[in-house]
């Protein structure tokens, strides 16, 4: 382009960036009149078999049934599509994966570390904190630190772990068997409960702990109410 005075100049390019070609691929199936093919392999509400229909079909079906058409395998020749309340589906399996997000629990592996000389109490103590965390669904790596002279011991740790073991038996199995690691032996202790029946089951103990709480509150009142009662007789 030209101005008025003969000089040529070229207009500024934008410093706005172009937007990527295409956007994001969506998960949701089609549904009803975003199938565009010629015929389906048709599922009742129910879960039967229809067979083989033509699209205009499927779609009255869905429409008489007062249901969609949802196709569930578009990969199938021809896809498979079934008649269902898509809303309500949505909905329930929304609802199924909150739930398995809540009830979800992860194995967490807690450490306890021993000496092979260790004092009765500290043991007893140690042990306490390993039958807390299999209580709790959780695995237990218990370690035992040698020093100096004690490393041509190894037998010591080996039977203090042994002794540990056989303590919390009840609660928990020997994963992984005691072995040597540089200066330290190693033992892994499993809990015969997983991590979430574990937390259904302090769940369920706050619960009646909760329903009892009420009851005994009731009890307490009734029985000042009977006091007051005999006293004024």
């Amino acid at each position: 382009m030209r101005d008025v005075r003969g000089f040529c100049f070229f207009p500024a390019r934008s410093s706005t960036k172009r937007k990527p070609f295409g956007g994001p691929i969506s998960t949701e199936p089609r549904i009803n009149d975003r199938i565009r093919v010629p015929e389906v392999r048709l599922v009742g509400p129910n879960g039967e078999q229809v067979g083989i229909v033509s699209i205009g079909d499927a779609l009255k079906l869905a429409q008489e049934s007062d249901l969609d058409l949802v196709e569930v395998a578009a990969t199938a020749r021809p896809p498979v599509c079934k008649l269902m309340d898509y809303g309500k589906f949505k909905y329930e399996s929304a609802m199924k994966a909150r739930e398995a997000r809540r009830n979800q629990a992860h194995t967490i592996i807690k450490e306890i570390k021993l000496r092979p000389k260790i004092d009765p109490h500290d043991y007893e103590t140690k042990k306490g904190h390993v039958v807390r965390f299999l209580k709790a669904g959780d695995k237990v790596k218990v370690t035992i630190m040698f020093r100096g002279r004690e490393q041509s011991r190894p037998e010591l740790g080996f039977r203090l772990l042994q002794r540990l073991a056989e303590d919390v038996t009840e609660l928990g199995f020997v994963e992984s068997q005691p072995k040597q690691d540089g200066r330290n032996m190693i033992m892994v202790i499993g809990p015969h409960k997983k991590k979430a029946e574990a937390k259904a089951e302090r769940a369920a103990a706050r619960a009646q702990r909760g329903a009892d709480a009420p009851v005994d509150s009731a009890d307490e009142a009734a029985a000042s109410v009977d006091e007051a009662a005999a006293s004024v007789e």
